[in-house]
């Protein structure tokens, strides 16, 4: 997603908002500026919908919000630094499931998934498989074809290592029976002009990625429960023969160490932003899938993803032991 498709979005969610502002209430969390650390490069869901809740959190609470990108191994940098960060209440990190709890198992991790004190998730961004829009491939079939006349010669992109791309690249591997290279990029905003210039065959990205580069791109299956209207035409993987509706997870965290009361302050704040009826339908029209997990219920949510994640990992040959 390029820098200008950042900047036509914000424009537009502004504008869906501004009928809407009342007297700006005073600033809900600090009187100091927050400052929301996202691990990827500029240009991603993560990136762009952290700037979103930004200028939304000013716009409407007078509460300010900096965004740092703070790009590094497919997002460990990031949170293997996030205990460092003040406590106070102004330092919030971008987190990804199933990313915080697969990076942990590769040698030389620099943080554990324990370290990592979620806060609040707020949506969710399903799979799709994607090819440049010059691409031979027309359909899944065909992609899936050349693929098995080829076996580990074609290439997917995706966002990092160990990471939710990575796992839906080697689900796609074993469900499909086929083998494809995975290679990794520092985000998905890095891996756009080689997707589209078809230095690699396809990417492994997510549905917001399909619909904001629908004209460059060619969407061949997504991991969703039906069709996208945004795409109507591109089958999902279960019509495909796959049993598969899965993709990434977003939220934040904040470091372990900041009192209980702040982290219940900063997960209603954010719910705030994530219930507004016009930031939900122009975020739902990009392909997100909004979701509420506040830090109460953290835990179960935790409990209940990871196993799933690991075993999915086994099942990849992501586990060494």
């Amino acid at each position: 997603m390029k820098i200008s498709t950042i900047a036509r979005l914000t424009s537009a969610f502004l504008l869906t908002l501004s009928g809407s502002f009342f007297a700006a209430p005073a600033q809900v969390i600090s009187d100091k500026p927050i400052q929301y650390v996202i691990p990827f490069p500029p240009g991603g869901e993560s990136d762009v919908v952290a700037r979103l809740q930004a200028d939304l959190s000013f716009r409407l609470y007078q509460q300010q919000m900096i965004v740092l990108n703070k790009a590094g191994a497919g997002g460990g940098l990031a949170w293997s630094q996030m205990n460092n960060y003040p406590n106070d209440g102004t330092s919030i990190v971008g987190i990804n499931l199933p990313h915080i709890v697969l990076q942990p198992l590769q040698e030389g991790s620099q943080f554990k998934t324990e370290d990592i004190s979620g806060v609040y998730y707020y949506h969710f961004t399903p799979d799709a498989l994607m090819v440049s829009a010059n691409s031979p491939y027309k359909t899944y079939q065909d992609f899936i074809d050349a693929a098995k006349k080829n076996p580990g010669k074609l290439t997917l992109a995706g966002s990092g290592q160990y990471s939710g791309n990575q796992m839906a690249a080697e689900r796609l591997n074993r469900l499909a029976g086929i083998k494809i290279e995975y290679v990794p990029f520092k985000g998905t905003g890095d891996l756009i002009s080689s997707l589209i210039g078809m230095h690699v065959d396809g990417t492994m990205g997510y549905l917001p990625l399909a619909i904001q580069q629908k004209e460059k791109v060619r969407t061949l299956a997504i991991a969703t429960e039906k069709r996208h209207p945004a795409l109507p035409d591109v089958p999902t993987f279960k019509e495909l023969g796959l049993n598969w509706v899965d993709g990434g997870y977003r939220g934040i965290g904040m470091p372990k160490s900041t009192p209980e009361a702040i982290k219940k302050k900063m997960s209603d704040f954010m719910a705030k932003l994530n219930s507004d009826p016009k930031a939900k339908a122009q975020l739902e029209d990009g392909g997100f899938v909004l979701v509420d997990v506040p830090y109460e219920k953290i835990q179960d949510f935790m409990a209940e993803k990871t196993p799933l994640i690991m075993n999915d990992a086994q099942s990849s040959g992501l586990l060494k032991h």
